[in-house]
This record gives C-alpha cells, sequence and structure tokens, in this order.
C-alpha cells in the first residue's frame, strides 16, 4: 500500500470530488469575477489573484449540474495543467485524503452522470464514493486569451 495518491476533495451539489493535489496551486475564497465576452458557456470570466489574470471556470455549468447561489463556504480552486492556470469554482473544498491505487475503480468500469472524459476513476473511502477527476482531460478545452 507504498501506491498512495493525495487528492484535494471538493462537493459540486450532493456530490464528491476529488483532483490530484499536485496539480493544486491554490485554494481561495471566491473573488470578483470579470466576465468576458463570447466565453464558452462554462467560464464566468477571469480573476486577478495576486497579480494573475487567471480564467474560472464553473464546473457545476462544465458538468451540466443544476446551479445554486454560492455560499460562504464556496472556493476557486487554482489548478495547474499543462502550463494552464485555471480556477474551478466549486461549493466547497472540504479536505486533503489519502488514497491507495488500488481504491480508485477505473473510469471505464464505472457509469456516471457527467462525462466520463473527464473522470479519471471513483475512489472508495471507507462509506464514501468520490469522484476522481482528470483534469487534462477536463481543461483541454478551456481556452481563454
Amino acid at each position: 500500500m507504498d501506491n498512495l495518491n493525495q487528492y484535494v476533495i471538493f462537493r459540486l451539489g450532493d456530490e464528491e470530488y476529488g483532483i490530484n493535489i499536485l496539480q493544486v496551486k491554490t485554494i481561495e475564497k471566491v473573488l470578483p469575477i470579470t466576465r468576458i465576452p463570447r466565453a464558452p458557456y462554462y467560464v464566468k470570466g477571469v480573476i486577478n489573484l495576486r497579480g494573475e489574470i487567471i480564467p474560472v471556470i464553473d464546473l457545476k455549468k462544465k458538468f451540466d449540474l443544476p446551479e445554486r447561489e454560492l455560499t460562504p463556504d464556496a472556493r476557486i480552486i487554482i489548478v495547474s495543467v499543462s502550463d494552464v492556470t485555471i480556477g474551478m469554482i466549486v461549493d466547497s473544498a472540504t479536505e486533503v485524503i489519502q488514497l491507495p491505487q488500488e481504491a480508485v475503480e477505473p473510469a471505464n468500469s464505472v457509469n456516471v452522470g457527467i462525462n466520463s472524459d473527464f473522470i479519471e476513476g471513483v475512489g472508495k473511502l471507507e462509506d464514501r464514493l468520490l469522484i476522481i477527476l482528470n483534469l487534462e482531460k477536463l481543461l483541454l478545452d478551456v481556452r481563454v486569451s
């Protein structure tokens, strides 16, 4: 069991998701977001984070989940994948966990509601199931310039 991965766990609605901690730069409270004309429907706009302009996507829109008002628990998770830095709005970022590789079922063996291209697998943690996202595939088509 020496093959452990660390994941940042966050919530969208009632579901829990995980992303590899190595791809997470920082987790911020929701900052003012500047809209961008003609951006894809799931792109909220850009934020200025300590002088860096970062595009922000709404994962609920990207996954066709029902939208809710942002609560004080909402966060923007800043991730970096293949030299692209993007913020993702989530309902809350709850914890960091370690999961052994064998506790993650590959995506192709699991049928879930969202586009399975974005899913690396489903992690089993005690009585919880975590949808582990593949950020490379998820963010591949997000280009805001």
